[in-house]
Formats: C-alpha cells, structure tokens, sequence
C-alpha cells in the first residue's frame, strides 16, 4: 500500500511541476513577444518622421494585409509600400504614438495586440486618432504584423 501511495505521490508531482512548466514557458513566450511588438511599435512612426519606408516596411509579414478604413485591404508584400507611400503622401502622416492595451495568445505563433492609436502631421499636431487590432505572427525574422486592422474614433466630414 505504501508503495502505491508513493508512486502516486510521484505521480501527482510530475504533473504538476510539467504543468507548471508548460505555463511558465508559454509566459516567457508571450512576455518575448510582447517584448518584440514593444521595440517594433518605439520604430514603427520613426519611418513617417524620417521619410524611410523602409523602416515601416521592415514592421510587417512578407504575406500580411493592412485593413485600413475606407480602402480595400492592401494585402502581400507590396502592401506595407503602398500604405506607406499613402499615409505620407496623401494623409500627411510625419508621426505617431501607440499605446498597447493588451496582447493576447500563448506566444508560440500567432499574438493578438489590442491598442489605441494617435497621428501627428508635420506641426506635430494630432489630426487622428482611434483603436486597433494586429495579428502578429512569428516569422523566420522575428514578431512581424500579420493582418493590421485600425480605424478612427471620429467621423469623415
């Protein structure tokens, strides 16, 4: 008897140090993450301040989609280019702020970043801001946007 408790004594620990485990892991996985979107995000806005897209471009998945209101979804790996040749030219984008409110996942593939956003002209004058929502996937060169999803918290006059 005292052997059958003590196997299942050993037993139980097993388990429970494995699942301990499993969840410290998948926390160092999404901590890592997050980490990545973090030093991607204090980047993102410096490609409209310099003028560099290649800054913006470096941000997302060579197979992404940008969902940007009041356009069709620009997907693949031009799609990072033309917005930004949109937002700077067109929009007068110069600079920006993000401000993460949640990321969501287990961190192995796929997270989800939840946040608000604001938009700088060349005054440094806020002219936009609003909500959005990015799929971030773990490619061969890091956390890249997936699918980006924004949209303003004012109406079109």
């Amino acid at each position: 008897m005292r052997n059958v408790f003590l196997a299942l004594t050993g037993l139980i620990l097993i388990v429970v140090l494995h699942a301990c485990n499993s969840t410290s892991s998948a926390n160092n996985a999404l901590d890592e993450a997050k980490k990545a979107i973090a030093a991607s995000n204090a980047i993102y806005f410096e490609s409209f301040a310099k003028g560099d897209s290649s800054i913006f471009i470096d941000r997302y998945a060579e197979d992404c989609c940008i969902m940007a209101p009041d356009v069709p979804a620009m997907c693949g790996p031009e799609a990072p280019r033309l917005f930004f040749r949109l937002a700077y030219d067109e929009i007068g984008l110069r600079n920006g702020k993000f401000i993460t409110t949640n990321v969501y996942g287990d961190g192995v593939e796929y997270v989800t970043e939840e946040g608000l956003w604001q938009s700088f002209d060349a005054s440094g004058k806020m002219f936009d801001d609003g909500k959005f929502l990015v799929l971030w996937k773990k490619t061969s060169k890091g956390w890249k946007m997936y699918r980006d999803s924004f949209s303003s918290n004012h109406q079109k006059k």
